[in-house]
């Protein structure tokens, strides 16, 4: 008997210990502007496709780009098993896009939410600064994992499209940001750049505690890692699209999502995902 208990302990601490050191699933998808004029590719005709494309992976944390109000209830409407965070970028809360975060609610506790404006007041609502065409936001939430009772952060945001300083202060912003939170970060967004521009270098490059998780397993950059596919499966262009992380977990995998159905994409983005692990 005592033998047997012996074995059925050690049988359950190995499996404590592979349920703690589960590793997270994310994924960073730009589902595209719910009221843009895009024909058939309008959102009416692609929004199971986008849900599929989130289910099919089912990540444990989601962040979402160019998320109007309900585009965000559809999605959660129908990831039951998520909850999820997210503000208008205006200051009517009820228009304009949103940066939303969506995590498993049986495999993390909610601790602390909020959301800064890309600005120089990132407290004021709806502010912007520098050469930046709309009001940028970062969301975040800090969050437990319950499998291992590890606490990390987890930010969303979108760079402007077309203020070229606007990103870079964007990036130099959320890198002090991050650099002052008190437990390890996930990032996901779209940074509209590339990796050979400021901004990329000012969270990465410079700041020195923060990996693009793609170039972690891929080191060498080579053709069609482009993430914007204009809704005809481009993949030439930069990879403006990223899963970061900072120094309390490392990568496991990473790639860029190309689902399509037939030649119809989810999204006039490639959703690109990361395995990590906690260190």
């Amino acid at each position: 008997m005592k033998q047997l208990a012996t074995i059925l302990l050690a049988i359950f601490a190995f499996q404590a210990t592979i349920a703690a050191n589960e590793p997270l699933k994310v994924m960073s998808f730009n589902i595209r502007y719910g009221k843009a004029n895009d024909g058939n590719n309008s959102w009416k005709f692609r929004y199971e496709l986008v849900l599929k494309t989130i289910t099919d992976y089912e990540p444990d944390l989601l962040g979402t780009q160019e998320t109007l109000l309900f585009q965000a209830k559809y999605l959660q409407d129908n990831l039951q098993d998520y909850a999820s965070f997210g503000r208008s970028r205006e200051k009517d809360p009820n228009s304009g896009e949103q940066c939303t975060i969506f995590y498993k609610k049986e495999r993390f506790e909610l601790l602390d939410k909020g959301q800064f404006w890309l600005s120089e007041k990132p407290e004021e609502v709806g502010s912007k600064s520098w050469d930046s065409s709309l009001p940028r936001v970062a969301t975040w939430v800090k969050l437990k994992d319950k499998k291992n009772d590890k606490t990390f952060y987890f930010l969303n945001t979108h760079f402007d499209h077309r203020g070229k300083v606007a990103r870079h202060e964007a990036a130099k912003l959320i890198a002090a940001r991050v650099a002052k939170f008190e437990a390890p970060t996930v990032i996901t967004g779209d940074f509209n750049c590339g990796e050979n521009s400021k901004p990329y270098q000012a969270m990465v490059t410079e700041q020195g505690k923060v990996t693009d998780t793609y170039r972690a397993k891929f080191a060498s950059p080579e053709k069609g890692e482009g993430t914007f596919n204009g809704f005809r499966g481009t993949d030439t262009g930069a990879r403006i699209d990223w899963v970061l992380h900072t120094s309390g977990f490392q990568t496991r995998t990473a790639a860029i999502n190309k689902f399509n159905d037939d030649g119809r994409y989810p999204s006039d983005h490639f959703p690109v995902t990361a395995t990590l692990q906690f260190k």
